[in-house]
């Protein structure tokens, strides 16, 4: 199928710079897949049995997406698209490169996880060893995970076989998924280059590649791996690269990998409600306001360390919050356990690393506490934005000491915010939580009422 002519749409817009790629040939797309490509939101006929009913209004069905698939999501109580789901749709199901910009929890995962699914219905081949069709890169180990059990019911569905690769297990496991042929791989750069060089998978039947948070990648220090990957795909394939910044190396490749792609930001409907707060108090009152912060429901806290976060988790436990850590130092299989047990309800507090943050992608948290103020504003913000998803409303407070005022002053204006600034009454049944001298700080009410704070827009 022959790249198709971009039609002028409100809603995408390419970059004013945007040139054809020198790398990439103009010949058709190997895949000759047809997911849309000529007549992009026109539903795509997928042969498969149906197993229940799907209005002829239904939204996902208006974009493209086969009813199997649209039966599949209302299942999961989806029955309405993100905008950036609706920006992208029929610009992905017609095999267009697609750049998206959105901020965690605007529905980016979907945007391209259906469009990747129905394409490779849409034109099924024989599954090969060693050989995938699709690949979606990300940088943690939690939200491969997370990006897999969003597409896998999708996939399920038609016959489609997915995998994760990513470090911290045995690639035992990994290299046996491979042999026995998988479509659609979701997989972390190093250790997927591992497998790569160990010629347990070849990238060359890449139809689709999709990059899932790039600016966290380039971040990470992980683009020249990437980069290598990307140059092991076939360079007629599509690509899709979502990301909520361009900074960092993330331009370059959208310039070098992406053909002419159509540009999207995530436009919400109802600004972001996001309530910033800075509780300052002394350092010999600090364990006691967070304590008492964190008997507020579900908190997301996030620590410097990961010696501080095991620390911090043990001392909330001993004071009666069940609370449970994230950080790099744990087993894959402690991460996915501590996970779950904050996702199901059975921990309420779950306190992480800045390397955790971008990993943690659960709903209806109404609160970030940033027990150790970060050190950069990108990771204020990386934080941040475990609350407020999905259009809910959320909070973030950082405690600070009285020497650490001027550095969160400075953080918070190079991450844009204006936050309500505050003292915290310190309960006295929260005494044995505080070191046996103590200069109490902080005078206000703060802990007894939840002031109007700045909200972001």
């Amino acid at each position: 199928m022959s790249r198709p002519t971009q039609a002028s749409r409100p809603t995408s817009q390419r970059p004013s710079n945007a040139r054809p790629n020198p790398r990439r040939r103009p010949a058709t797309r190997s895949n000759g897949a047809s997911a849309g490509g000529n007549n992009p939101g026109k539903p795509i006929v997928i042969t498969k049995p149906v197993l229940g009913e799907i209005a002829a209004d239904n939204p996902f069905v208006a974009l493209g997406i086969p009813e199997i698939l649209a039966q599949v999501l209302a299942g999961q109580g989806i029955l309405e698209p993100f905008p950036i789901q609706q920006a992208t749709m029929v610009d992905a199901l017609a095999q267009r490169d697609v750049l998206g910009q959105g901020r965690t929890g605007s529905g980016k995962t979907l945007a391209f996880a259906l469009p990747l699914v129905t394409s490779l219905a849409a034109n099924p081949k024989p599954r090969a060893a060693g050989r995938p069709r699709a690949l979606v890169l990300v940088p943690t180990r939690e939200l491969a995970t997370q990006v897999a059990a969003v597409i896998e019911p999708l996939a399920a569905a038609v016959d489609l076989r997915v995998t994760t690769v990513f470090g911290g297990v045995s690639h035992g496991p990994q290299r046996s998924a491979f042999a026995q042929g998988v479509e659609i791989v979701v997989a972390c750069p190093g250790r997927l280059l591992d497998h790569m060089q160990a010629k347990d998978v070849t990238l060359d039947r890449v139809e689709i590649t999709v990059l899932d948070e790039a600016d966290h990648m380039a971040d990470q220090g992980f683009l020249p791996i990437v980069r290598k990957i990307l140059d092991a795909t076939d360079s007629n394939g599509q690509r899709m690269l979502f990301s909520a910044t361009l900074a960092g190396g993330v331009d370059t490749l959208v310039k070098r990998y992406l053909d002419n792609p159509v540009s999207h930001a995530a436009q919400v409907e109802a600004p972001v409600l996001l309530d910033h707060h800075v509780v300052v108090v002394s350092e010999a009152d600090r364990p006691a306001a967070i304590h008492e912060l964190a008997q507020r429901g579900r908190v997301v806290m996030f620590t410097r360390t990961k010696s501080r976060a095991k620390q911090l988790t043990r001392k909330l436990e001993t004071g009666g919050i069940n609370a449970v850590e994230m950080h790099g130092n744990l087993s894959q299989n402690a991460r996915e356990r501590n996970l779950l047990a904050f996702s199901s309800g059975t921990a309420k507090v779950l306190v992480a690393t800045d390397i955790a943050a971008r990993g943690i992608h659960v709903d209806d948290v109404p609160l970030v506490v940033h027990a150790d103020p970060p050190i950069e504003h990108k990771a204020y913000t990386h934080r941040s934005g475990r609350t407020a998803r999905a259009g809910a409303a959320g909070e973030v407070i950082t405690v600070a000491t009285p020497d650490q005022v001027a550095e969160v002053r400075m953080l918070l204006k190079k991450a844009g915010v204006t936050a309500t600034w505050t003292g915290i009454k310190v309960p006295a049944n929260s005494a044995q939580t505080r070191p046996a001298s103590s200069n109490r700080g902080g005078s206000s009410n703060y802990g007894n009422r939840r002031p109007q704070g700045s909200r972001s827009r």
